[in-house]
């Protein structure tokens, strides 16, 4: 990979330098180009030249050095850390957005540095319920425009050291002040982007393990009370996960984007964004991974000829780039159908198409999750020990695809959901 750093080259020149972003991003659209329609495969080439240009401007080596966080502006600038939505109340107009849109952005990111389009997408989450419970406050606008336009990135903080997937019943408190501010204590932890985050949005309880008692605030990291700690998860090295502590932390009324009693319900009302954003990173993963494997099966070669032409090698990558264009046809699918619901109904969709909806996304995080562990496994063990190494993003990708399902609640969860989905449809089909 021309530009790669690594401490020894473990890959011959011919290989290394066809694994360019460029060829990388090839494979990929010769393979989306029939499914995506004119207007998702431009914008999808759009991000991917703006991609390219950046890693060779900036010499770009994606080695451990380098800090991820520094692209940040960058990106921001050019609108591509979110286009879920547009953003007119902070004058920012995009001109593709909706979910759609958002997958070919991580698509085009994931496929430049999966570690730096997976802080992105916890940026998200902080943006999405701002942008749903702005009332055009300005402090709210100020920092949703800062998430947006690359200003500071942003996380969510729900996950507490003894709540994990459990995320109702939390010990973080709020205490309601005269004036009309609350003081939250507690902890929360494994929030990606928390440590460098100057906007973070928190959950909290006014009585413990109450969810109906729960209630949701913009924080501001620099406030007195807050303080944040890095977690080291080592699948990540260039990701800041953090574990933050509330002490008597005033949170000032205008900062509060739900009051107690309707934290759960924003809580809930996240899922389906959140969920299939995941799914989309398993995706865009699954594609980062098989465009390796696929570029070197057909250079190297082993007994005289190249190893793709060996049936298990060959046969193997077939099933999974088959399931990889199966499962993103789906989901391509369900964003556009979301997308266009969310036009119809001018962003309030009717409640049963949304909770039908959240088994959906709950089912599309699950298997994209589990098929990116998968591909990105095999992917790399059919490299052999070029899959291993340092010299490709490989690793990034092997790494990442046994952190997504966990992230956005964990497996065991989703199929806690769609068992009670399954429930819910039996009694509306069974006289």
């Amino acid at each position: 990979m021309p530009g790669k750093k690594f401490e020894v080259q473990a890959i011959n020149d011919e290989i290394l330098e066809k694994f360019s972003l460029k060829n990388r991003y090839n494979f990929l659209n010769n393979n989306l180009m029939s499914i995506l329609s004119p207007n998702e495969f431009n914008f999808l080439k759009e991000v991917q030249r703006f991609c390219m240009r950046f890693e060779k401007k900036n010499e770009i080596t994606h080695g451990p050095d380098e800090d991820i966080y520094d692209w940040v502006p960058a990106f921001g600038e050019q609108g591509y850390i979110t286009r879920q939505h547009n953003f007119e109340m902070c004058d920012v107009n995009y001109e593709h957005w909706g979910l759609a849109p958002d997958f070919m952005r991580n698509l085009a990111l994931d496929m430049f540095d999966p570690q730096f389009a997976m802080g992105g997408g916890a940026t998200v989450l902080a943006i999405n319920p701002v942008y749903e419970h702005h009332e055009h406050v300005p402090i709210r606008l100020e920092a949703l425009k800062d998430l947006i336009t690359g200003k500071s990135p942003g996380a969510i903080l729900i996950t507490e050291p003894e709540r994990g997937s459990d995320a109702v019943h939390q010990l973080t408190t709020c205490t309601e002040q005269s004036d009309g501010s609350f003081l939250l204590n507690g902890t929360k932890i494994y929030n990606t982007n928390a440590p460098k985050s100057k906007w973070v949005v928190s959950y909290a309880t006014a009585e413990q393990n109450n969810g109906n008692m729960m209630a949701q605030f913009l924080v501001n990291t620099n406030w007195e009370g807050f303080k944040v700690e890095r977690v080291n998860i080592p699948w990540v090295p260039k990701l800041f996960l953090g574990k933050e502590t509330f002490t008597n932390m005033r949170v000032p009324k205008e900062y509060i984007l739900g009051s107690v009693g309707k934290g759960r319900e924003h809580l809930f009302e996240g899922l389906v964004p959140e969920r299939i954003s995941i799914a989309i990173m398993g995706m865009s993963e699954c594609w980062g991974a098989l465009a390796h494997a696929v570029i070197y099966a057909n250079l190297r070669k082993q007994f005289d000829q190249e190893i793709l032409k060996f049936q298990g090698v060959g046969f193997l990558l077939s099933d999974l780039w088959a399931q990889t264009t199966n499962v993103t046809i789906g989901l391509l699918k369900f964003c556009e159908a979301y997308d266009e619901k969310f036009e119809k109904f001018q962003g309030n969709i009717p409640n049963n198409i949304k909770q039908a909806m959240v088994a959906s996304a709950s089912q599309f995080k699950y298997h994209a999750a589990k098929l990116s562990r998968k591909v990105c496994y095999e992917s790399a063990n059919l490299m052999g020990g070029a899959g291993l190494c340092d010299n490709t993003l490989m690793h990034d990708y092997l790494n990442i695809s046994r952190i997504q399902e966990i992230v956005g609640g964990s497996r065991q969860i989703q199929q806690y959901i769609m068992s009670l989905s399954l429930r819910t449809l039996y009694k509306m089909s069974v006289s």
